[in-house]
């Protein structure tokens, strides 16, 4: 099994925004799964610089990954991705563990 990966398009912007909120490198994205949104589970990410205990790091194309324990079993084999294009712009994730997502691609359940 795989943990999390970051496409190359959605690397360069988090490296772009890191840039633009003055965080050095020890900073990561810390991403996990809560409850809420229409189908039931929904992606939060932020940038963090301080590992949990029972957290699992990642690390893909150079950048840390960082989810706790109870959300790497909803985020096994996910990809971390970022559209800029006319149909969306923002990041999202590629999950095959997901069953059903909503329109909106922020919530999901499996």
């Amino acid at each position: 099994m795989q943990g999390i990966q970051i496409s190359e398009k959605a690397k360069a912007r988090v490296e772009r925004l890191l840039s633009e909120e003055g965080k050095g490198t020890d900073y990561f994205v810390r991403v996990s799964v809560v409850s809420g949104g229409c189908s039931g589970l929904t992606y939060k990410m932020d940038f963090d610089n301080a590992i949990r205990e029972g957290d699992q790091v990642f690390e893909d194309r150079g950048m840390r990954l960082v989810t706790d324990r109870k959300s790497i079993l909803y985020l096994f084999n996910t990809t971390l991705e970022f559209s800029d294009g006319l149909d969306g712009k923002g990041f999202h994730f590629i999950n095959p563990n997901a069953s059903r997502t909503c329109a909106c691609g922020e919530s999901f359940s499996l």
